[in-house]
């Protein structure tokens, strides 16, 4: 069953509106007029509106538990797979609701077909306990078997195989399940809700609870998440033939002739299929109180309101694909409004997400702070102890390698990170801004044919370094810069021969006749019309620069692709594509990689700009 060259798709596999996309959600639109309609001209709500209703609300409960599993700062320790996530389940599951659709489409032809059943009062408690016997007696031993009929050679190998392609379960995984699967499952869910109607003790609450709660049984089992304690079943033992838990489901993931039921392991204990562990290892599980020590950390920061929703824990699928501004984004800005006014009054750094390269866990924290905010005097302490603390407890947790991102590293909050080191000279974590790779990676882009450069943010850190690399390779490079102090300054940490090719310009006409320009500050559109036609712009500032001229060419931000052998990757950072970091990431990562022991913080060490391009390449990175 492991060959997965012997998987196919049997009758009904496929769904009917797969060749759609996302024009799929275009089949609710009948179903949403009618709504309005009959709530507009009836002036009541109607069978339309309970099943529009329901949608939202299922929707709501399934991605409320893929926010929660996805809360690695918050349950971490507790998790049953530690393995990432990774693009390509992602985008397996990327329909999980298609499920959604199907059942609409009955429920709406159940309706039509017997319209008493848009009669039903609100409340009838005799069926929550006739739904309950249904689905105990009838749905739970008849989703068992119809479960261990899939796993029948011929049936897996042409439906289940799918659900097993998910290598870490996710809420979203319970319903990747082909088109014939999840008919199955419409009679298991039908059976309590249509038998308790029938006879005679429907109701509305009862559809909706039902419903509801299977859902979020569902995705509790599918969390990847021990969320039971185990003195829970220590307690009242009973409960273990109650409660499927995390941990006894995804056994059945890794022991695929185990822990069959649907909801309630009695069944399991019933017919002899229980996997032996299933409670070993829940109370393992539930029980630990550490996690993982990472050997690598990328220190980032939130970037605005708008790209704070690029999360995981947020949408997981959005977050696996670079960022862009969308239409419907600006719907989450009260409540990212409201969160950044949370964490900035009371948070800490947390774990944002993680992937694993040759053995080792590697892993991005957040600190709780907006690019704006580090831009304003009063927060300058703030920021710099959350950086602070993060370093300690990476140092206190015994992780090798810690590199600050974007403004983490800002000359003007901590010197490119000196302030840490020289406030505790004792640290085993080694603080790497990353830079000398950044710089590398703009500096590799530059075509060797090119004899003259227009740079700007030409004395900031990365400024100086490429000034002075492209000055010992004789390239002139025109410097912007009103400072002559500053100027004359990195025009001194030229040899003596080469700073002749160090030129101070003070507007941005002086490069009217340079092709060849390196943005280390924002242009406006005035600013980018004083470069010729066919002028190549190069870029370090974040965020990128808007590109105005199509006559001219834009590159992106310094970056270079991980090794091949990444795994658990599923991430994007920020507008940058799959598994490409950014490069003062990347140049944390060779730090750690090469088991380098000096911190790398403060200038750039201009003569070490292509001993860590060299190493880069050597660990399997790629420029893009």
């Amino acid at each position: 069953m492991d060959d997965r060259r012997s998987y196919g798709k049997g009758p009904l596999f496929s769904w009917p509106w797969e060749n759609l996309g996302n024009f799929k959600y275009l089949l609710y639109s009948p179903l949403i007029v009618k709504a309005i309609c009959d709530n507009y001209y009836k002036g009541d709500e109607t069978w339309c509106t309970h099943v529009i209703r329901l949608f939202c609300l299922r929707a709501l409960v399934h991605q409320c538990w893929s926010s929660y599993s996805c809360m690695y700062f918050l349950n971490r320790t507790r998790m049953v797979d530690h393995r990432g996530t990774s693009y390509s389940q992602i985008d397996s599951e990327w329909h999980w609701d298609n499920f959604f659709i199907l059942q609409t489409g009955i429920a709406s032809f159940l309706y039509l077909s017997f319209p008493s059943f848009g009669n039903l009062p609100m409340w009838d408690l005799r069926g929550f306990l006739c739904c309950f016997i249904l689905h105990t007696f009838i749905s739970e031993p008849l989703y068992y078997w119809m479960h261990r009929w899939l796993h029948t050679c011929d049936l897996f190998l042409k439906y289940h195989w799918l659900h097993h392609s998910s290598d870490i379960l996710h809420p979203f995984t319970a319903e990747h399940l082909s088109f014939f699967e999840h008919l199955l499952l419409c009679v298991v869910i039908g059976i309590p809700i249509l038998g308790t109607t029938v006879l005679g003790c429907g109701s509305i609450s009862l559809m909706y609870g039902y419903l509801l709660a299977f859902d979020f049984l569902q995705c509790l089992g599918y969390s990847n998440v021990e969320v039971f304690p185990n003195w829970i079943f220590d307690s009242i033992p009973i409960l273990k033939y109650l409660i499927r838990t995390p941990t006894y489901h995804s056994l059945h993931h890794s022991d695929m002739e185990t822990n069959f039921c649907l909801f309630m392991p009695f069944f399991d204990e019933l017919w002899n299929t229980k996997n032996s562990k299933s409670w070993e290892l829940q109370h393992e599980i539930s029980s630990r109180r550490t996690s993982q020590v990472p050997d690598f950390i990328f220190l980032a920061h939130v970037v605005d309101i708008n790209s704070s929703s690029h999360a995981s824990f947020v949408f997981r699928s959005f977050n696996s694909i670079p960022f862009t501004t969308r239409l419907y984004q600006p719907l989450f800005w009260p409540s990212s409004s409201v969160a950044m006014l949370l964490m900035w009054l009371k948070s800490k750094t947390f774990l944002f997400s993680f992937y694993h390269l040759r053995g080792n866990l590697l892993q991005t924290w957040v600190v709780p702070r907006y690019g704006f905010q580090y831009f304003l005097p009063f927060a300058k302490k703030g920021i710099n102890k959350q950086i602070e603390d993060a370093i300690l407890r990476a140092d206190r947790l015994g992780v090798k390698v810690i590199s600050l991102a974007a403004l983490n590293k800002n000359e003007a909050l901590n010197g490119g990170g000196v302030l840490f080191v020289n406030k505790h000279p004792d640290l085993k974590v080694r603080v790497c801004h990353g830079n000398t790779l950044t710089a590398a990676v703009i500096l590799k882009d530059i075509p060797k044919e090119v004899d003259e450069v227009f740079l700007t943010g030409a004395t900031s850190k990365l400024g100086r370094a490429i000034a002075l690399y492209l000055a010992r390779q004789k390239v002139k490079v025109l410097m912007l810069t009103n400072s002559t102090e500053r100027f004359s300054a990195v025009q001194r940490e030229a040899p003596y021969e080469c700073q002749k090719y160090l030129l101070r310009v003070t507007k941005y006409q002086a490069a009217k006749n340079c092709k060849t320009w390196i943005l280390g500050k924002w242009a406006t559109p005035q600013e980018q019309y004083s470069a010729p036609s066919g002028t190549h712009f190069h870029q370090f500032v974040v965020p990128p620069v808007i590109p105005f001229r199509r006559d001219c060419t834009y590159g992106k931000l310094a970056a270079m692709r991980l090794p091949d052998d990444v795994q658990g990757l599923g991430f994007c950072e920020y507008m940058l594509g799959r598994g490409i970091v950014h490069a003062c990431h990347a140049g944390g990562l060779v730090h750690f990689l090469e088991g380098w022991k000096h911190h790398e913080v403060g200038a750039i060490d201009v003569d070490q700009i292509d001993v860590v391009w060299e190493a880069a390449l050597r660990q399997g990175l790629e420029p893009l």
